[in-house]
């Protein structure tokens, strides 16, 4: 008895069907990631939100009200969930606070309610940390990393990419010995870049990389599966 070799055609065609359904993956895959995640985002900050606005005036609520004046007030209730609103309420309450808190009386008010807070030995603390997050993160000053880097870590021999923060400063500085300039340096974990360590290295053993940091990061989140044009870093990365 003799075995019949596969058909060729049909081998070929299962192979172009998984590729396009590969290729079909690669496009949908990020559109339909970030889609979910931006509807997701929305609804957990209108989730957040409504609970502070007055029942009165959540959309459900005016709609009914607009829906009575017209049909009466037997008209059947309607049930909506008008996603995103919230967000621009979040919006617009967050520009008014800014306003506020740039004026005479929002920052006496605020210098008042900060001084209530540092008498409160937990709260505190948090408020504090926070607060220095908050003014790292969201403010306008340049605080971005400054230049993607490689320093050998864990040990000699090993090498790992890092971003170049700021030269180390205060009591940090002082208390290394040498006349080293030493620089904050943030190296992150693969695949969650949010997560890593904080180091302070001499400048003289870091190398700093061509490659701009937003590569850098990718290099970092794909677990090294996405590289930079190394011969032009101006450029985007080469297809192979």
């Amino acid at each position: 008895m003799t075995n019949t070799p596969p058909d060729p055609h049909r081998r070929g065609l299962i192979a172009r069907i998984r590729g396009n359904f590969l290729a079909g993956l690669i496009i949908i895959a990020p559109i339909g990631l970030t889609l979910w995640l931006i509807w997701t985002v929305v609804g957990w900050i209108d989730s957040w939100v409504w609970p502070f606005v007055p029942r009165g005036y959540q959309p459900e609520e005016l709609v009914n009200w607009v829906n009575q004046m017209i049909r009466g007030p037997e008209a059947e209730r309607i049930n909506v969930n008008v996603r995103g609103i919230g967000v621009f309420v979040f919006l617009a309450f967050t520009v008014f606070v800014g306003w506020l808190g740039k004026g005479l009386i929002g920052r006496s008010f605020l210098r008042w309610g900060e001084g209530f807070v540092e008498r409160m030995p937990v709260v505190r603390s948090i408020y504090s940390g926070v607060k220095q997050i908050a003014e790292t993160v969201f403010s306008q000053r340049d605080t971005s990393f400054d230049k993607a880097c490689l320093i050998e870590y864990p040990r000699k021999g090993i090498w790992a990419i890092a971003f170049i923060s700021i030269n180390a400063k205060g009591e940090i500085k002082s208390k290394i010995h040498g006349d080293k300039d030493i620089a904050t340096v943030f190296l992150p974990t693969t695949p969650n870049p949010t997560s890593g360590f904080l180091l302070f290295l001499p400048r003289d053993e870091i190398f700093e990389l061509d490659m701009s940091v937003e590569d850098a990061a990718k290099l970092v989140i794909s677990a090294g599966l996405v590289y930079p044009n190394g011969k032009d870093p101006t450029k985007p990365p080469a297809v192979v």
